[in-house]
C-alpha cells in the first residue's frame, strides 16, 4: 500500500515538474521571489542604465554555477554553460525518464513540447507553425541546406567566413549534385553596409538561387547586414539562409523583421539552454517544398514537425530549454544584449589601447555585441590562446580562418567586470613580455 502511494505521489510530482511554464517551474522555486523584488528596484530604468549597474548583475551572476568556476570562461561563443535552474531541471527530468524511460518520455515529457514551441516563437516574434526543434544550428541549416530542389548548375552565394559545417555542407552538395558554390571574402571588421550588400548583389548570376548569410560571424563578432541583404536577394527571386547560432537569445530582433525564407540556431550559447538544443525557422509558405532530413510520413507536408523526426532523443534535455527562457525572460533581451555590449566594450577599449595589441571587430553598437577578436602580431592565435589559459586561467579560442586570424572573447551575463579586469591585465603583461 505504501508503495503504491509514493508511486501515485512521484507521477502527480513528476508530472507537475514537466511544466517549464507552470508555477512549479524551477526558475520559480529557485528565483521567483528575489526576482521579483529585483525587477520592482529596476523598472523604471532603461536598458542602457541597467548595463553597467553592478548591483543589478550581481543577482543575475548568482543564478550561474560557472560564475564561480575555478577558470574564467570567456568562449560563450562557443557554448554557454546553462544557470543553475535548467541544470537542475535537466538533472530531474533525467532521473524521471529512468524510471520508466518509455512511459516518462513520451507520455509525460513529450506532452510538453507544444508549449515550448510557442515559447521559442514568442521569443523570436514568429508563428509557432514555423518552428522546429532539434540539436543545434548545423542540424537546422543543413536541413535546409540537403532539403532544397536545387539542380545542376544552380548557384549558390556563401561566404568563406561562414560556419565551417555549413560550407562543408554546400560543398558536398556541389560534390554530389553539381550545384555551384561560390564565396565570398569581407575584410572584417566593417562598418559599411552597402559594401557588403553590394558584394552579394554583384557575385548574383542568371543562375543565383541562394543566399546563405550568418547573421553574426562566429569569428569576430560582426553583425551583417541581414535585413538590406534579404530585400536585395528578393528583388533578385533570390532565397536566403540565416544562420542565426549567435543572435537568437542575444540580440533584440524578431526572425521574420530579418526577411529572410530560413533560420537556424543554436540554444546553447547566448540562450544558456542545455547543451545540444537548437531550433530551426522556415517561412510558413516554404515548409513543404523542404525535404526534411529524416524522413516519417508525407516529406511534402507544410506541418513543421516532419523536420522533427529524429526517433529517440533527449527529451531532459528538450524540456530544459523551458526552463533557459524562463531565465532570459525575466531579464529580458534587450537588458541582456545591452549588458553583453557593455562587458565586450569594457574590455576591447582598454585592450587596444595596450601597445601592440590589436581589436578584429568594430565598436559600435550596430556592428557587433558579445563577440570581439584580440591579437598581438609577434603570436599566433594559438599562442596568444595558450598563454591566457596557462598563465591566467583565462578560456579563449583561438580563430584562425580566410583572413580572420585572431583570439575570439566571448564573455555573458555572469560574466564579472573583475574577470575581465584580469584578461586586460594579462594582456598588458603578455604584451610586455612578462
Amino acid at each position: 500500500m505504501k508503495l503504491s502511494e509514493n508511486r501515485r505521489s512521484f507521477i502527480k510530482k513528476a508530472g507537475a515538474l514537466a511544466g517549464a511554464f507552470s508555477i512549479n517551474s524551477f526558475f520559480n522555486q529557485i528565483h521567483a521571489a528575489a526576482w521579483q523584488q529585483l525587477e520592482k528596484k529596476y523598472l523604471h530604468k532603461s536598458p542602457m542604465e541597467i548595463a553597467s549597474d553592478e548591483d543589478y548583475w550581481t543577482v543575475i551572476q548568482q543564478g550561474y554555477s560557472a560564475s564561480s568556476s575555478p577558470i574564467i570562461i570567456l568562449n560563450n561563443g562557443g557554448v554557454s554553460p546553462s544557470p543553475l535552474a535548467v541544470q537542475q531541471a535537466v538533472e530531474r527530468f533525467n532521473l524521471m525518464t529512468n524510471q520508466g524511460p518509455s512511459y516518462y518520455m513520451w507520455r509525460i515529457l513529450d506532452q510538453g513540447r507544444e508549449n515550448l514551441r510557442e515559447e521559442l516563437a514568442k521569443l523570436g516574434g514568429c508563428s509557432p507553425e514555423e518552428v522546429a526543434i532539434n540539436r543545434n544550428a548545423t542540424e537546422a541549416l543543413v536541413t535546409i541546406i540537403y532539403g532544397l530542389d536545387l539542380q545542376k548548375g544552380d548557384e549558390v552565394i556563401g561566404s568563406t567566413q561562414d560556419y565551417p559545417n555549413m560550407m562543408q555542407a554546400w560543398q558536398q552538395r556541389a560534390l554530389r549534385n553539381g550545384i555551384v558554390y561560390k564565396q565570398l571574402t569581407f575584410n572584417f571588421p566593417s562598418e559599411n553596409d552597402s559594401e557588403i550588400v553590394n558584394a552579394y548583389r554583384q557575385a548574383i548570376t542568371s543562375k543565383t538561387k541562394v543566399i546563405h548569410l550568418t547573421h553574426v560571424i562566429n569569428w569576430n563578432g560582426q553583425i551583417m547586414p541581414i535585413q538590406k541583404i534579404a530585400r536585395m536577394a528578393h528583388e533578385n527571386g533570390l532565397e536566403v539562409i540565416v544562420d542565426g547560432a549567435h543572435s537568437y537569445g542575444l540580440l533584440d530582433f524578431k526572425i521574420p523583421d530579418l526577411e529572410a525564407d530560413y533560420f537556424g540556431t543554436s540554444l546553447h550559447k547566448y540562450l544558456s539552454a542545455p547543451i545540444g538544443s537548437g531550433m530551426l525557422w522556415i517561412k510558413k509558405e516554404k515548409i513543404s517544398k523542404i525535404w526534411p532530413l529524416i524522413c516519417a510520413g508525407d516529406p511534402k507536408s507544410d506541418n513543421i514537425r516532419k523536420f522533427e523526426n529524429l526517433g529517440t532523443r533527449s527529451f531532459p534535455i528538450e524540456q530544459g530549454i523551458g526552463e533557459a527562457l524562463n531565465f532570459h525572460n525575466a531579464i529580458g533581451t534587450k537588458r541582456k544584449e545591452e549588458r553583453i555590449r557593455y562587458l565586450k566594450d569594457y574590455w576591447a577599449s582598454k585592450a587596444e589601447q595596450i601597445p601592440g595589441v590589436k581589436i578584429h571587430t568594430s565598436l559600435k553598437k550596430e556592428y557587433s555585441c558579445a563577440l570581439a577578436g584580440v591579437s598581438f602580431d609577434r603570436l599566433t592565435p594559438g599562442e596568444l590562446e595558450g598563454r591566457l589559459m596557462r598563465d591566467f586561467k583565462i578560456h579563449t579560442t583561438p580563430v584562425s580562418i580566410a583572413n580572420i586570424n585572431c583570439v575570439r572573447v566571448s564573455p555573458h551575463v555572469y560574466t564579472k567586470i573583475s574577470d575581465l579586469d584580469k584578461l586586460v591585465d594579462g594582456l598588458e603583461k603578455i604584451a610586455r613580455g612578462v
